[in-house]
């Protein structure tokens, strides 16, 4: 538009969203087929108060105790949730797309029954989720946050490769589709090696295995064709992993893939480690 300047054309291109701001109430009794959408809740109060088919699509709440409530049927979709308490509150058969959560209490029982149901979305939730109990120290509800983003993680790079549903073909097409097969791909190989570093037991898993290559790899280095020689082969490989000189031959080949494969194992065990204090 000519002779307008800039700052006249954003405020004509900009306009009030006419959210409603509720400060400083309360719920003093049950709520049924009410619309409370684009909403702004500052420090709104309800103790064990039943909300049923309530929408509250795209609504803030911030500051806010809700405890010990049951939310039935309602809609949460698009909603944040900034330093609240519901701790003890249910929420059967909610819509929660797109929700996010900020220094939230709430139960992470959550996370088994108000997951949304497109693994991306239930990606997403389980991330702001896991990030929301790291902020208050919840380590546990954490840990099980993480377990449920890792399993939609990995069923969402997989039908994105994969399946014919329209949305993923529609998405994800040509070199997009093989991306993100190359991304499946990677997650599964680290899921296996240490279980995208959550799981100590399938880190010593495949030390265990990469030992046992390296024994018949030294085995076949040395030249020895009999059974006991690769039980020895065996027997001297885990020793010389951890720095003990073994008492057979050893080759130098094996040697070095023990010292590079020592370093990995010890770097990737350390990042276990320190993630795991770092939620708490």
């Amino acid at each position: 538009m000519l002779g307008v300047s800039p700052r006249r054309m954003r405020a004509h291109m900009l306009k009030p969203n006419d959210r409603i701001p509720h400060l400083d109430q309360k719920f003093d009794k049950d709520v049924t087929d009410r619309e409370f959408s684009n909403c702004l809740f500052v420090r709104l109060v309800a103790k064990q108060q039943r909300f049923t088919r309530v929408d509250f699509k795209y609504s803030i709440f911030d500051s806010c105790y809700l405890r010990n409530c049951v939310f039935d049927s309602c809609d949460f979709v698009g909603c944040r949730f900034i330093s609240s308490t519901m701790d003890g509150s249910a929420f059967p058969g909610c819509k929660f797309d797109y929700a996010t959560f900020e220094k939230t209490g709430i139960d992470a029982e959550i996370l088994n029954s108000g997951c949304p149901g497109h693994e991306n979305l239930k990606m997403r939730f389980a991330r702001s989720l896991r990030m929301n109990y790291q902020q208050l120290g919840d380590a546990k509800s954490a840990n099980k946050a993480i377990k449920v983003e890792l399993q939609a993680t990995e069923a969402h790079l997989f039908k994105a490769w994969n399946s014919n549903e329209s949305y993923y073909r529609q998405k994800y097409r040509g070199y997009r589709r093989l991306q993100m097969f190359s991304e499946w791909a990677a997650f599964r190989a680290l899921d296996i090696v240490w279980g995208n570093g959550e799981s100590v037991l399938k880190l010593l898993r495949a030390l265990v295995i990469a030992i046992f290559f390296v024994a018949i790899i030294d085995a076949l280095f040395q030249g020895r064709s009999h059974v006991d020689t690769y039980v020895q082969s065996i027997v001297a490989t885990p020793q010389a992993f951890v720095g003990v000189s073994p008492s057979t031959p050893y080759s130098r080949v094996s040697a070095v893939i023990l010292a590079l494969l020592r370093f990995i194992f010890f770097g990737l065990l350390t990042a276990i480690i320190v993630k795991r204090f770092n939620r708490r």
